[in-house]
């Protein structure tokens, strides 16, 4: 038979591999190393961040939401100018975030549409027709109901809202 006469050279061939094993060694060493090194840097990250919402946190208040309470019934006066009558008709809505301010506001409502209609009924027709005299109309609103609130011992509302406004 014949016999192989050639002869592989002596650990060259164990050598490649070693050679192959240490690099896939060293890659994954490598890759290790940059996971758990983003992640370190993650975590203290976010460390950080939980630190800054919990301060966040005690520096401002809890978010509240608004209650509303709308006044069902509308307030319609009479304004003159020019020697005509015209008709004013506002329906109103109360937001406040105190609930406790609106309940006093609804127990009060009487003297609060008493004082809304002669309010309203002292405007100048012209003036109403601009998003100024509205504007201005809106605040005189809010300070006539928050004044008697503050009578009646009450919390202030925020805002009053037109929900309907008629010039005719």
């Amino acid at each position: 038979m014949a016999e192989n006469t050639e002869q592989a050279p002596a650990g060259g061939g164990k050598g490649k591999l070693k050679l192959i094993i240490g690099l896939v060694l060293i890659i994954i060493l490598a890759v290790g190393l940059s996971v758990a090194g983003t992640l370190w840097f993650l975590k203290s990250d976010d460390g950080a961040a939980a630190d800054e919402a919990a301060a966040d946190e005690t520096a401002e208040p809890a978010f509240q939401s608004s209650h509303y309470y709308a006044i069902t019934k509308p307030f319609v006066v009479t304004l003159s100018t020019d020697g005509r009558q015209r008709y004013m008709q506002i329906f109103l809505a109360l937001q406040s975030r105190n609930q406790g301010a609106l309940d006093v506001a609804q127990a009060n409502m009487p003297l609060i549409r008493s004082r809304l209609l002669t309010l309203f009924g002292g405007q100048d027709f012209q003036a109403m027709q601009t998003p100024e005299g509205k504007e201005k109309l809106l605040q005189e609103t809010l300070d006539t109901i928050n004044g008697i609130l503050a009578e009646e011992g009450g919390e202030p509302i925020d805002h009053v809202l037109f929900e309907n406004f008629v010039l005719q």
